[in-house]
């Protein structure tokens, strides 16, 4: 396989099937799935079971207790589970355009990570959209999404392609680091700053990691305009002043000080 797709979850079925079907689309298929569950209940588990049978490529479930939001810790898991030596991240709030993966393919080189975006969309688009939308690519049409809900007026990350996507990377002002829902790289450069940080939640924890990354010598390259997915909107209860404090504090540190490996990582699982 060229890839392992890496998707983290938390009781959220109706959006992660929604992400399935979209990779059930993807002009390239010789990838496998891993679904980096931070615990979800049963139904979760019960959703996967049921998709597989919609899917060509392997899916593999990585689930821990729920503890809390410790996104980090399964996520470790999960690249240790990959059976590939290119990793792609996403979230299992956001649907891949069918192109997903083969620009991740198309892109990738040694010692560089993939910084791509997303496009959110409101509650009610995201609730709108069925398989069939998915399967034709509807969902990612900006007149489409107008008529079902979306107010946006920035439509470039949609409708740009070929040299206008290249260029748009290019010139945006946006930084390219590293996004938990659409980034990418070699799993032998994540194993040796020692995956992500244990004792960060939610708040710039994947950031962290793509600043450990440029510690040990990557460098980031923006595709946010050529690597597409829609973010399917939800509550965010997990937000927490605290532990943005504290994650801020580690980021700062790991900054300051040009830290690589997390002494809390996939080593000490």
């Amino acid at each position: 396989m060229k890839a392992s797709v890496i998707m983290s979850t938390y009781n959220a079925e109706a959006w992660l099937q929604k992400v399935l079907w979209g990779f059930s689309v993807q002009t390239e298929q010789d990838f496998e799935i891993i679904i980096a569950d931070d615990g979800s209940g049963p139904k979760t588990a019960e959703l996967i079971a049921r998709m597989r049978n919609e899917l060509k490529m392997p899916v593999k479930h990585v689930w821990h207790p729920d503890n809390g939001f410790q996104k980090c810790m399964i996520l470790n898991r999960a690249i240790l589970a990959a059976e590939t030596d290119y990793l792609i991240f996403t979230d299992g709030d956001c649907i891949p355009r069918a192109d997903f993966v083969a620009t991740h393919l198309k892109f990738r080189r040694p010692k560089h990570f993939l910084s791509g975006g997303y496009f959110k969309l409101p509650m009610i688009t995201s609730e709108t959209i069925t398989k069939d939308d998915i399967i034709a690519q509807r969902c990612f049409d900006v007149h489409w999404l107008q008529q079902n809900g979306l107010k946006a007026v920035k439509k470039l990350k949609l409708s740009a392609k070929g040299f206008l996507a290249t260029l748009l990377n290019a010139v945006t002002p946006t930084k390219a680091t590293w996004n938990g829902h659409n980034a990418s790289c070699w799993k032998e450069e994540l194993l040796a700053i020692n995956g992500f940080n244990h004792e960060m939640q939610y708040g710039g924890e994947d950031r962290e990691l793509g600043e450990r990354l440029v510690n040990n010598g990557l460098k980031p390259v923006q595709i946010r305009y050529s690597a597409i997915c829609v973010h399917l909107d939800h509550a965010r209860g997990y937000v927490s002043d605290a532990v943005w404090k504290k994650n801020n504090e580690i980021r700062e540190y790991t900054q300051k000080h040009k830290v690589v490996k997390t002494p809390t990582g996939i080593a000490q699982l």
